[in-house]
């Protein structure tokens, strides 16, 4: 049975989200037989890389909100992350465009690595803070997740992999998915959002069950 999961690396529910799901996954009696697919959704295609502006002022100005207000957002958003052991760095991260990331994991995702470069590119933005806009970085990131340099950085001197980026999100339009994380089940089944593992869990039983 497949699941395809739509996400953005900049996206601290997907990381969140995916480590709910990971415990469901566990859990579940025929985790051997899924097929999880990453799908790419840009949370602002237009969004444009800024070095000297933090995280926390991105936030407050792209919601017309005080500092203190995505402050305390950071706050809840890092508590929640820690409470599935995630270690958030939100202090640190860098407003970067997430395009070529999106590149990046489609390369990998023909070549089985998917969910490696989905990790590794999750942990470089919210933990490590590292500019996943940056080539250099894009390549680090890469390797670490099982790629090799030389073709990271042809792709990412090209234009390659741009129609699969375009396709996910048009298909993500076509299926009205406004937001992200979002978790389709075996073709038919939607969840939304960093739901409970519980939430997860059901999921794949009721999807695994209507195989039958």
């Amino acid at each position: 049975m497949k699941v395809d999961i739509w996400s953005d690396v900049r996206c601290p529910f997907c990381y969140i989200g995916k480590r709910k799901f990971e415990s469901a996954l566990a859990e579940f009696e025929h985790k051997e037989k899924i097929e999880v697919e990453w799908h790419s959704f840009e949370l602002d295609q237009n969004m444009v890389t800024v070095l000297d502006k933090s995280s926390e002022e991105y936030l407050a100005e792209r919601y017309g909100k005080s500092r203190e207000w995505a402050a305390e957002s950071h706050k809840h958003v890092t508590e929640a992350a820690a409470e599935v052991g995630l270690n958030f760095n939100l202090g640190k991260s860098i407003v970067a465009n997430s395009f070529d990331a999106h590149r990046l994991i489609q390369l990998a995702k023909s070549k089985g690595l998917g969910d490696e470069i989905e990790e590794a590119l999750f942990k470089a933005y919210f933990t490590d803070g590292r500019n996943i806009s940056d080539p250099a970085s894009l390549v680090e990131i890469g390797v670490q997740a099982g790629l090799e340099a030389p073709e990271i950085t042809a792709v990412l001197n090209s234009d390659h992999f741009t129609d699969e980026v375009r396709y996910d999100e048009k298909t993500a339009e076509t299926i009205g998915v406004r937001g992200v994380p979002f978790f389709v089940f075996n073709e038919k089944l939607a969840v939304s959002g960093a739901q409970p593992s519980e939430t997860f869990l059901g999921a794949l039983k009721q999807a695994w069950e209507g195989q039958a």
